[in-house]
């Protein structure tokens, strides 16, 4: 197997580590970063504490706190004016994927100009970024460890990958005290999104053994303590092991790919509106049962469920497993979400068409994917 390993970015970790920021911001030779964030994360105090350090270090920082759930090219614009008329000479991106993505976003657009369609697909910068910092709030989406913005089209509320090396974090600073603060919904769906990571990269194509290392601890970490997390009994150490579980397979993604789960998820965002953690979780266990026909990949998913805690009455097989957890969550399934047969031809059509499918180990067509969702219906608790 021949593989080229991305750099990834300096990992900062530990509980109270945001009170490091002042260094980190010194160290990368800024003096007027932009906090990239939303209205909840700015409610939360953990934006203003993060302006506090910095000012009590002579630092003078700035906060746009207008970032929107799957942010789109206009919230990534508004942000770019707003640093260019700052005048801001790095980016910290503090919150979930959205403000990371929108820190990045803007990064492209300030040192490259055009608009987000622009850098669609991977190393479309011609010109160097701003140092950017990612502090993520929640344990879910690893886009502290990853090179991709992702933008959705304003229209279509199609997901466009935007990547490029020069997007990738200086830092990345991991204080899992900044996750008490999620709602336990988010906790939840975030936390689900991640071991979705987990599991895709570690049986897609291009894994490798760089990329297989961060998929295995990812998965123990995140396997560990994904269930206190669902019933609301997380403890500190719970938190360490999501949110560092989170960030070793966002570096899982970035040294190989995601798979069909991804594929099936994405269309039932852009057509329902579903939750990108809801719509991954309901779609993992049926493409797991399709993947592991084949027997290599049957293999690797046996030797991860061994990382699955064995409580009582719980599953080991990784598919009910999964299962259960969606259960015990209290997720709807897609019947409860006014999406019906006719809706299936649809989204297996766009599904197709979701990049991250043409990594999945077993190979799907447009047949495979209308059976994948019809699964995943049938299945639901409000059909049962």
């Amino acid at each position: 197997m021949e593989f080229t390993t991305r750099p990834s970015p300096r990992i900062a970790y530990g509980p109270g580590k945001l009170s490091k920021l002042p260094d980190f911001v010194q160290e990368i030779g800024s003096e007027r970063p932009l906090i990239v964030t939303d209205s909840g994360i700015r409610a939360a105090g953990h934006a203003d504490r993060a302006l506090d350090l910095l000012e009590d270090a002579g630092i003078e920082a700035f906060i746009f706190d207008r970032v929107t759930e799957n942010p789109t090219n206009a919230c990534i614009a508004a942000c770019c004016a707003y640093a260019k008329e700052a005048g801001v000479d790095s980016f910290i991106g503090l919150g979930g994927g959205s403000s990371m993505d929108t820190a990045k976003g803007s990064n492209f657009l300030l040192t490259n100009g055009g608009e987000m369609k622009d850098y669609h697909g991977y190393g479309k910068a011609e010109s160097p970024l701003l140092p950017f910092i990612a502090i993520p709030t929640t344990s879910g989406t690893g886009s502290e460890c990853q090179s991709y913005a992702l933008v959705s089209d304003d229209e279509t509320h199609v997901k466009m990958a935007c990547g490029d090396a020069k997007a990738l974090a200086r830092v990345a600073l991991l204080d899992p005290e900044l996750t008490e603060s999620q709602p336990r919904k988010v906790a939840v769906l975030t936390g689900l999104d991640a071991l979705a990571h987990a599991i895709e990269t570690a049986v897609c194509i291009p894994r490798n053994p760089i990329s297989k290392i961060h998929s295995r601890e990812a998965f123990r970490l995140l396997a560990t303590s994904i269930e206190s997390v669902i019933e609301s009994r997380a403890t500190m150490e719970d938190r360490s092991n999501m949110q560092l579980g989170a960030a070793l397979a966002g570096l899982a993604i970035e040294n190989s790919m995601l798979g069909a789960a991804h594929a099936c998820a994405n269309p039932l965002t852009a057509f329902f509106d579903l939750t990108h953690g809801h719509a991954v979780s309901l779609m993992m266990p049926h493409v797991i049962r399709f993947n592991r026909e084949e027997s290599a990949v049957r293999e690797i998913y046996e030797s991860y469920q061994s990382y699955i805690p064995k409580n009582a009455g719980g599953a080991t097989d990784m598919a009910v497993w999964i299962e259960q957890l969606i259960l015990r969550a209290e997720l709807p399934g897609l019947g409860a979400l006014e999406i019906s047969e006719t809706s299936l031809l649809d989204l297996a059509e766009a599904a197709t068409q979701q990049w991250t499918g043409r990594f999945n180990p077993r190979p799907l067509n447009q047949e495979d994917f209308e059976a994948l969702y019809g699964c995943a219906l049938s299945s639901s608790p409000e059909r049962v």
